[in-house]
């Protein structure tokens, strides 16, 4: 009877316990993750500026904000851009990229992959801003790509006024690659060989094996990196900012280049919020949409 009595009671303590752990971590998404977007939830009704009237006194403008964000032609081209980007050097390039270059290092020797992993990974741990830099370098006026075709007679080509989006998009996919092609080199290197071999038995080729045992066996880690990547190219800011600024002109201004604009060149921070809000909201619906997938 006595050890009925303290079963609940050493519960309860128990929970307390693990309650007592987790304060920190509770503690800290509240302060840098729930109060920031809480905040920047009121100042996007606001009329928060950096400069004139506006930023002497606060007033509340209800959703003034957002009124005009859905009447500015140059927030639907930003969205445009954003999905272009997104699924050019996110969803095929980053994606599509990782995944052959890690089916091509399966089953290698350690040297190969060794050799092949450095190469990738040089992109991926060079910062974003010297990654620009090298970029701009290889697709400028006077830039390596240039030099090459000039070099075989064929005319040169102003790749950062012609095909704007092309070059960044090209840029973030060398950049990122080598995350995606270590999640699925992991997850290659998890598919039990004796599947793949009994098909080989029943004389699969290997497409075969690929489209009906080794892509179906990773679903999961293609789901799951595909949410993380999409998530991390949304708000893809410096590397297209220092390669074009968002120009020429709006052709490759996404909506993290937009909301900067909008919120410390012209210094409508209010707006800005606005923006960041629905740049917020995109990313949510994916990643519920990806959840979904991997539910399924």
């Amino acid at each position: 009877m006595s050890s009925l009595a303290v079963a609940p009671a050493h519960k309860k303590r128990s929970t307390y316990t693990w309650l007592f752990y987790l304060l920190p971590s509770i503690a800290i998404m509240l302060v840098f993750f729930i109060y920031p977007i809480l905040l920047t939830f009121f100042y996007s009704f606001t009329n928060l500026a950096l400069t004139g009237e506006a930023a002497k006194a606060l007033k509340f403008i209800g959703i003034d904000n957002y009124v005009r964000m859905f009447q500015d032609p140059t927030v639907r081209i930003s969205i445009w851009n954003t999905l272009v980007f997104l699924i050019g050097s996110a969803v095929i390039g980053q994606q599509v990229l990782g995944f052959l270059i890690a089916l091509l290092m399966k089953h290698k020797n350690k040297m190969f992959r060794r050799v092949v992993g450095t190469i990738v990974l040089a992109g991926w741990v060079t910062p974003e801003i010297v990654c620009a830099l090298c970029l701009y370098s290889f697709f400028g006026d006077e830039g390596t790509l240039n030099a090459i075709i000039s070099f075989f007679g064929i005319p040169e080509v102003t790749w950062l006024f012609t095909v704007p989006m092309l070059t960044v998009i090209i840029a973030n996919i060398w950049h990122g690659t080598a995350f995606s092609m270590l999640v699925f080199q992991a997850a290659l290197d998890d598919v039990p060989t004796e599947i793949e071999e009994a098909a080989v038995v029943d004389g699969a080729s290997k497409w075969q094996i690929l489209f009906r045992i080794t892509i179906p066996y990773i679903r999961e880690t293609i789901t799951t990196n595909m949410m993380l990547v999409t998530l991390q190219t949304l708000g893809v800011f410096g590397l297209i900012y220092a390669m074009t600024g968002g120009g020429p002109g709006t052709s490759t201004t996404t909506m993290p280049i937009f909301m900067y604009n909008q919120a410390f060149v012209n210094y409508q921070l209010g707006y800005g919020t606005a923006i960041s809000l629905l740049l917020l909201l995109i990313g949510i619906v994916l990643s519920l949409f990806y959840i979904r997938s991997m539910k399924e």
